[in-house]
C-alpha cells in the first residue's frame, strides 16, 4: 500500500507474483517536526463532540513514586482517567473527553511530556488496508514435498531464505535453545498451527490493545478477518523443525504474542506498544521484533508536544526491555526512501484521520520503534541477494541486511524455489508468501535468538555486537538497476563493512550457532 509520493509503504504486505509492489511494515527514521510554514494536525481536533481520546503522560522518574501519585490526581482535576501506569518507567495512559486535556497536564510539576497517541476518538476509529498472503498452493505443496532432502521439513525446499544466510548449515549444529524466547509485537500468533504450537510461549504471551496486558481467552491470537502479518512473522523465526510444513530460522526457541495491532484498523499505536515492550521485559523475553511503525504518525518529531511525548514513551519502553535482556529488532520500511537524507516529505500522516502534507527534518523526527536508540534495524534482500525493490535503506541508519523476498520478476531464486517472496505460515495451519523488511526483520531476530542460545548469558549489548560481527560483508550494488530498465533506482554510499543498503552486512545463522 502506497503511503504517498515517497512510497511509504505500510505493513508488511503480499507481493503478487510477477508485481513490483511495496509489501511489508514500514520504518521510517526520522521525521522531523514539520516546518514553520507547513500545516499540521492538532491531536484533539476531532474531539468536539466530547468523544474520548487516548494520552501518554509521561513523568519524571524517582522520588520514591512521590511524582507519579501527585501526577495522577493532577490528571483527575484535569478530566482525565488513568488507563494504567507503567510506574517502572513513568508512563501513563489516560483516557479524557477534555480537547485541552493535554494542554492542562503538561503545566503540572513532574509532567515531563504528555500528548495524544491518535488523532481519531476511541469510539470511531479509521480503517486501514492490508493485503492478504498469497496463500501456497496445493500444487506447489506437493511439488516442494518431492523435493525435501532427509532432515527437511516438506516445505523447506521453497525456502530460498533459509540456505541465504545458512541456517540449513546452523540446524544441522543447533536448532535453539527452548529457554530463549522471541517476543512478536504484532498483530497475533495463532498458537494452534502445527508448526507454532511446539514452540509458543503462553506465558509471555498477552494482548496489549488499549494499552493494558490481559492473557484472558487467548487473547493474543488473531480474530476472524484479521490481518495475518503478525503469523507469518512468527513462523519466520520459530517455526518448528518436525518434518512437516516450513522451517522458522530458529526451529528450537519459543516464541510469544505480544498482540499490539487494532483488529479493526490494523493500526499499532503508542500504548499498545507500550505495554508490548514492558510486558516483554518482564516475562523473560530474549529477543523483539517490531515489523511497523508506531501509528498515526510515519515519523514522530521532537518538536512536536504530542509527538514529543510519543517518542519519550516508546523510546522508555524498549530501553527498559533492553535493560531487562531482551535485544529489540525492527523493520527498516518499504518505501524505497533513502532515510539519511535531511528532510522527507510526508503525504500519509495522521493515518488515522485526515494526512497532512508536510516536511520533517530526519534529525528531530523518528520512525516508532526502529529508529530508537540499541533497536537494530533490518533492510531486506531479494532471492538474488540484492537489496529489494521496496527497501528503504540510508548510511547510518541501516544496521544489518536480512532476506525480505522481491518480485519474482526482479529476483528469481535457484530451484527447487519457485517464489522470490518469503514463505511461512498463516492461521488456520495454512501457509502463504509475503515479502517486506516485516519479513527480513523477523530473520534477523531469528539469528539473534541462536546467538543467544549459544551464550545464554549473554547481554542484549553483546549479543547485538555479535549478530553485527557475524554478519557477512556486502558491497554497495553500485549501480543499482533492480528493474533492469537502465535507470539507477537508488544510490548506496559507505564502503564494504558498513553501507546504506546493507549495513554490516548480511545475518550470518551458522556463526551464530559456532561462535
Amino acid at each position: 500500500m502506497t503511503r504517498h509520493s515517497a512510497s511509504f509503504g505500510r505493513r508488511a504486505l503480499a507481493l503478487p507474483l510477477g508485481v513490483a509492489v511495496v509489501s511489508a511494515l514500514a520504518f521510517l527514521p526520522g521525521t522531523a517536526a514539520a516546518q514553520p510554514d507547513a500545516p499540521s494536525a492538532p491531536a484533539a481536533q476531532q474531539q468536539a463532540d466530547g468523544s474520548a481520546m487516548s494520552y501518554v503522560v509521561n513523568v519524571r522518574e524517582g522520588h520514591g513514586g512521590w511524582t507519579a501519585k501527585y501526577v495522577k490526581k493532577a490528571i483527575a482535576k484535569a478530566g482525565g482517567e488513568v488507563v494504567i501506569a507503567y510506574d517502572q518507567i513513568g508512563v501513563i495512559v489516560v483516557h479524557s473527553s477534555d480537547p485541552d486535556f493535554a494542554k492542562k497536564i503538561r503545566q503540572v510539576k513532574g509532567v515531563q511530556s504528555a500528548g495524544a497517541t491518535r488523532t481519531t476518538p476511541l469510539s470511531a476509529q479509521s480503517s486501514d488496508d492490508i493485503d492478504a498472503a498469497r496463500p501456497l498452493s496445493a500444487k506447489e505443496a506437493r511439488a516442494a514435498a518431492g523435493t525435501a532432502a532427509d532432515g527437511q521439513d516438506e516445505l523447506e525446499p521453497l525456502q530460498w531464505d533459509l540456505p541465504a544466510i545458512k541456517a540449513d548449515q546452523a540446524h544441522k549444529e543447533s536448532l535453539g535453545s527452548p529457554a530463549v524466547t522471541v517476543g512478536v509485537l504484532d498483530s497475533g500468533v495463532d498458537d494452534t498451527h502445527p508448526d507454532i504450537a511446539p514452540n509458543f510461549d503462553r506465558n509471555a504471551s498477552a494482548s496489549c490493545l488499549g494499552g493494558v496486558p490481559t492473557q484472558k481467552d487467548n487473547a493474543w491470537r488473531p480474530v476472524a478477518k484479521e490481518s495475518d502479518h503478525g503469523m507469518h512473522v512468527a513462523g519466520t523465526i520459530a517455526a518448528a523443525k518436525n518434518g512437516t510444513g516450513v522451517t522458522g530460522v530458529a526451529p528450537g526457541v519459543k516464541v510469544a504474542s505480544l498482540k499490539v495491532a487494532e483488529p479493526a484498523t490494523g493500526l499499532y499505536y503508542t500504548e499498545a506498544v507500550v505495554c508490548g515492550f514492558v510486558w516483554a521485559a518482564e516475562h523473560g523475553v530474549d529477543v523483539t521484533n517490531s515489523s511497523y511503525y508506531t501509528d498515526p504518525w510515519l515519523f514522530n518529531c521532537r518538536t512536536d508536544d504530542d509527538q514529543r511525548a510519543l517518542v519519550d514513551a516508546v523510546g522508555r519502553a524498549s530501553r527498559y526491555a533492553e535493560r531487562k535482556g531482551a535485544v529489540n529488532v525492527a523493520a527498516a520500511g518499504n518505501a524505497r526512501t533513502d532515510l539519511a537524507q535531511e528532510e522527507i516529505v510526508d503525504k500519509s500522516s495522521p493515518n488515522d484521520s485526515t494526512p497532512v502534507e508536510r516536511t520533517i527534518k530526519t534529525a528531530d523526527c523518528f520512525d516508532l520503534p526502529s529508529q530508537l536508540p540499541g533497536v537494530v534495524t533490518v533492510s531486506s534482500t531479494g532471492a538474488k541477494g540484492l537489496k529489494s525493490s521496496f527497501s528503504n535503506y540510508g548510511k547510518g541508519v541501516i544496521d544489518i541486511a536480512a532476506p525480505g523476498g522481491d518480485s519474482t520478476a526482479f529476483q528469481k531464486p535457484q530451484p527447487p524455489a519457485t517464489s522470490g517472496l518469503i514463505l511461512s505460515t498463516l492461521p488456520g495451519g495454512k501457509f502463504g508468501y509475503k515479502a517486506g523488511t516485516s519479513m527480513a526483520s523477523p530473520h534477523a531476530a531469528g539469528v539473534a535468538a541462536l546467538i543467544k542460545s549459544a551464550h545464554p548469558k549473554a547481554s542484549a549489548a553483546r549479543v547485538k555486537a555479535l549478530l553485527y560481527r557475524q554478519a557477512d560483508a556486502m558491497a554497495c550494488t553500485d549501480p543499482y538497476d533492480i528493474d533492469g530498465d537502465g535507470k539507477v533506482d537508488a544510490v548506496c554510499e559507505g564502503g564494504r563493512n558498513k553501507n546504506g543498503f546493507y549495513g554490516v552486512g548480511m545475518i550470518d545463522a551458522l556463526d551464530a550457532v559456532r561462535k
